[in-house]
């Protein structure tokens, strides 16, 4: 009876689930589709802690409760601007989990091994799951948490790096050690021989071995990701992450940890594919880690940047018929989606059109500016993907960039050198006059030079992103 309840129960988990991640790609149905994912694990839970070999049911319930208190506090003080290194962190703790419960599978099948058959009949949960199961499947579960712990341990320093990146705590460079990929393929060739030998003998040293190199391969990695390429990056560890869950759900037995981590692992293979694809990355080599390396010398640029008031951006707005406003890191930074906002109201009540041209890469998190821009409540109808509005900025008035650097960047059509030539970006230059609102002359968090700064119709609306577009407000009644 326990057993038939606990099945039915994970399989509406994961048909909620299912249905949470499809929700989520609409913004009209996000809202209802996280409630699904919320009731669906809350229901996996219950059942877990209620189903057979759920002995310490209470003590479970109490790290449960300690984490959700945790995580309460945390979710409260973490900024939006924050967010790409929260959901990096998450993705570390899942890739712990992973290494931690692989340990704790190698120990029990060891200690299960040792007893004696009629010792092995007074056994329960996992450990009885383990004294019914066959050398055959004994073997099986050993290559399970061999690669648990490995893909665990590649997410877990994968992750931490990349927190340290988005928070500014490790350079955004892309930085390797000498032997460059040729490290993570001779730490990668002693996984496989660990691999070999643990399967062979059940030791505990050639999976701490392994756990060692992976950990080097997740540091190295990333390191050798430049900043211009993290949101890919941030896409690839919850896939990492989410096949690491997979894999600890083989070794504990549990098909529901399988479902969630093969929903989780591969969706976030097929967003960082598509990321790659809108950056004109290769899948492969991102995920062999290395961009952020230029080909030669970057190309000179000719000019100077060309600063503009408040009073000459609001005259080009109250003269424009045609707006599209290009957002980046920076209003996140800024915190100026609310103004942007109320900006986009008072030029739409005077009979403008405006629009939001939105790149896929677009701040440090994939639909980073989506988010902030469904926070402040502007429409969903003018919120506009790249491909949709790339073509209209020739016939564009005034384009608008607040805070974004590499996703309007004409280097990467113009220069084979650059960082992120070949990347497809949104062509405001086209635009009769490109208005940039950034806080100084710097490269920004990528470190890569921006042409469209120079250019004759660009001109530099320096400062705050939030306080320049409040000034405008008043202007535009």
């Amino acid at each position: 009876m326990e057993f038939g309840f606990t099945t039915a129960a994970y399989v509406v988990a994961a048909v909620l689930f299912i249905l949470s991640l499809g929700g989520l790609s609409g913004q009209e149905s996000a809202k209802r589709a996280v409630w699904y994912g919320i009731v669906g694990m809350g229901l996996a839970v219950a059942a877990t802690l209620i189903g057979p070999g759920s002995g310490l049911w209470l003590l479970s319930v109490l790290l449960i409760a300690g984490g959700g208190i945790i995580g309460t506090y945390v979710a409260n003080k973490v900024q939006m601007t924050e967010m790409p290194q929260l959901v990096a962190a998450m993705h570390s703790l899942v890739g712990l989990a992973a290494v931690f419960v692989g340990f704790n599978a190698h120990f029990e099948l060891g200690n299960v091994l040792a007893m004696s058959e009629e010792a092995r009949h007074g056994l329960e949960g996992f450990a009885a799951v383990l004294a019914h199961k066959t050398p055959v499947e004994q073997s099986i579960l050993r290559v399970e948490l061999f690669l648990g712990i490995f893909i665990g341990a590649v997410t877990f320093t994968g992750s931490v790096i990349a927190f340290g990146k988005l928070a500014g705590k490790v350079t955004s460079k892309a930085e390797k050690l000498p032997g460059g990929h040729m490290l993570n393929a001779g730490a990668a060739a002693l996984s496989v021989i660990c691999l070999i030998w643990y399967f062979n003998t059940g030791g505990f040293f050639p999976l701490f071995l392994m756990t060692l190199a992976a950990l080097f391969i997740g540091y190295h990695l990333i390191m050798g990701i430049g900043g211009a390429d993290m949101p890919v990056v941030v896409s690839m560890l919850n896939s990492y992450s989410g096949w690491a869950a997979a894999a600890i759900g083989f070794s504990l037995g549990n098909d529901l940890l399988i479902v969630t981590g093969a929903l989780v692992g591969s969706s976030g293979a097929i967003l960082s594919y598509i990321m790659c694809k809108a950056m004109n990355r290769s899948f492969i080599s991102v995920i062999l880690g290395g961009f952020g390396n230029t080909a030669g010398p970057a190309m000179e640029i000719a000019g100077e940047q060309i600063a503009i008031d408040a009073d000459g951006v609001a005259a080009a707005l109250n003269d424009a018929d045609s707006v599209i406003i290009v957002p980046g890191y920076g209003m996140a930074v800024a915190q100026a989606q609310q103004s942007v906002a109320e900006l986009t109201r008072k030029l739409r009540a005077k009979g403008k059109e405006v629009r939001f041209g939105i790149h896929p890469v677009a701040g440090r998190l994939p639909g980073h500016m989506n988010v902030l821009l469904a926070e402040a409540k502007v429409p969903y109808d003018i919120v506009l993907e790249m491909d949709e509005i790339n073509d209209d900025f020739p016939s564009t008035d005034v384009a608008i960039v607040i805070g974004s650097n590499d996703i309007v960047n004409p280097a990467a059509q113009e220069d084979p050198n650059s960082p992120i030539a070949g990347m497809p970006v949104l062509e405001v230059w086209k635009a009769k006059q490109v208005f940039v609102s950034k806080r100084g002359q710097g490269t920004g968090y990528s470190g890569i030079e921006n042409p469209l700064f120079y250019k004759d119709n660009t001109r530099m609306f320096y400062g705050d992103a939030k306080k320049s577009v409040d000034s405008l407000l008043p202007m535009l009644d």
